[in-house]
């Protein structure tokens, strides 16, 4: 190819509105930061261990609020999230079987006393 003959085509690199030589439109990027800090649920889980103790949930959920707060304080805030969303998740599920468990005893009592009477005794036998 001769360099004489190359025809040389002239374009614009970036398109903006408005009259030539006038000002460009510039597109911004926002990144939200989150200046809140996760949450552990220490107390939920506290009171999960003591109030609905089925198949130790309340405790799983302390240990994982513990990790949570520590995740915290060390300064890795995604591991303090994810420990903190299991954490409620175990509290989400103590709570739901406590209040199964509350609900299934209030009826047990109160519709048939008979009943109830017999399986509360037999389990305060066991736990004896």
């Amino acid at each position: 190819m001769d360099p004489e003959r190359q025809q040389v085509e002239a374009f614009p690199l970036k398109e903006h509105d408005g009259p030539p030589g006038g000002p460009a439109l510039v597109q911004y990027t926002t990144i939200n930061i989150s200046s809140e800090p996760p949450r552990d649920h220490i107390i939920w889980s506290l009171l999960s261990f003591l109030f609905a103790p089925p198949c130790c949930l309340g405790l799983a959920a302390v240990i994982y609020s513990i990790k949570a707060r520590d995740r915290k304080v060390v300064g890795d805030m995604d591991g303090a999230r994810r420990y903190g969303s299991t954490a409620r998740g175990i509290n989400v599920a103590a709570t739901v079987l406590f209040c199964i468990l509350l609900i299934s005893v209030v009826v047990l009592c109160f519709l048939q006393p008979y009943t109830a009477g017999v399986i509360l005794g037999a389990f305060s036998r066991k736990l004896i």
